[in-house]
C-alpha cells in the first residue's frame, strides 16, 4: 500500500475549553502529538499544523472547519487526519495511531 503523507491539524484555542479543565491546552496537546508521531513512525513525513479556532488562516477548508467547531461547540482541541476527526477534547493516541496505519504508516 503506497502511503500519502498525513495531513495532521490540530484545531484549538489558546484559552482551554471550558469542558476540558484540566486537561492540556491545544498548543500542548499539538506539541505532544508531533513527538509522539515522531516516535512512533520514525522517517515517515506527516504534516502537522495548528490552528487557532478564532483566527485561522485564509485557506477555505481550514476557515470552514474552525467555524464549525466554535459554532457547534466542540471540545477542542479537535484533531484531523486529513479529513477524518480522531480526537475531541482529550485525543487518544491509540485512536490517532490506528487512522495514520490506516493510510499506511508503520510503526518504527
Amino acid at each position: 500500500m503506497e502511503r500519502k503523507e498525513a495531513k495532521v491539524f490540530i484545531y484549538g484555542a489558546e484559552q482551554v475549553c471550558a469542558s476540558c479543565v484540566n486537561l492540556p491546552s491545544s498548543k500542548e496537546t499539538y506539541e505532544w502529538l508531533e513527538a509522539a508521531i515522531t516516535r512512533k513512525y520514525p522517517e515517515q513525513a506527516f504534516h502537522i499544523q495548528y490552528i487557532d479556532i478564532y483566527s485561522p488562516p485564509e485557506e477555505e477548508a481550514i476557515k470552514r472547519f474552525a467555524a464549525k467547531v466554535v459554532e457547534e461547540d466542540m471540545f477542542y482541541p479537535v484533531v484531523l487526519i486529513n479529513d477524518t476527526v480522531v480526537g475531541e477534547g482529550n485525543p487518544r493516541l491509540k485512536t490517532i495511531f490506528s487512522e495514520l496505519e490506516k493510510h499506511g504508516y508503520q510503526a518504527g
